[in-house]
């Protein structure tokens, strides 16, 4: 018997929540290994970056369970990867650079747009709020990472687009609901677009327009 269009969704979308955590795990292991913290701050540092944006979105949406509650074996991977890596650390000679930890970042950002996006329409909220959830899901995650290793946010000094990254992917996912795009299908799109964009800006350097102040005048 073949699955029907809600199976495949719920599957997909199951799917694309676990891989925005794993990926942001990853960026989170990362940056803890950068920093040299030990196996306490790096399982924290992983769940911040995991579980952080998707546990404000939920806040803000009145949904629960968490998906870490719903589902507490990702914790038991968290930590398990925690330990294996600082034991792994021991036998390489790797450098973690900050480069290294933008490419997990990225799928993550794309992953957790569709998610946040899609949970904030079905939950009734107008098109820009959702959008906006989107982006919420996607970028605070990784903003208590920086804050907690003691950096300013990505989110917020890289130059290179990163939370516009996740509002254009948010509006593709609005989109494709509007014109009836199969949900499975917009749910890929609206991520691949966020992630792609990321990525692109990533390799050619595209960067937006940073402040400025003038220098002070004698």
């Amino acid at each position: 018997m073949m699955p029907n269009q809600d199976e495949i969704f719920t599957w997909v979308h199951t799917a694309v929540e676990a891989g925005a955590n794993v990926a942001f795990a990853l960026s989170g292991l990362l940056a803890g290994i950068r920093k040299q913290l030990d196996v306490v701050g790096i399982c924290v540092v992983m769940g911040l970056a995991a579980f952080g944006g998707g546990t404000l979105r939920d806040v803000l949406l009145d949904r629960r369970p968490f998906f870490w509650v719903d589902h507490p074996g990702w914790l038991w991977v968290l930590i398990g990867t925690a330990v294996a890596a600082i034991y792994l650390l021991r036998t390489t000679h790797y450098e973690f650079t900050e480069r290294a930890i933008q490419w997990p970042d990225a799928l993550g950002l794309g992953l957790f747009t569709a998610s946040g996006t899609q949970l904030a329409l079905a939950a009734g909220t107008p098109a820009l709020p959702a959008v906006l959830m989107g982006v919420i899901s996607a970028t605070f995650g990784g903003i208590l990472r920086d804050v907690v290793c003691n950096e300013i946010p990505t989110a917020l000094r890289d130059r290179r687009p990163y939370a516009v990254c996740a509002f254009v992917g948010g509006w593709v996912y609005v989109f494709a609901v509007r014109f009836e795009v199969p949900p499975a299908t917009g749910f890929l799109l609206a991520a691949g677009s966020a992630t792609g964009l990321r990525a692109a800006a990533l390799l050619s350097g595209w960067s937006l327009p940073a402040g400025r102040t003038s220098a002070p005048r004698d």
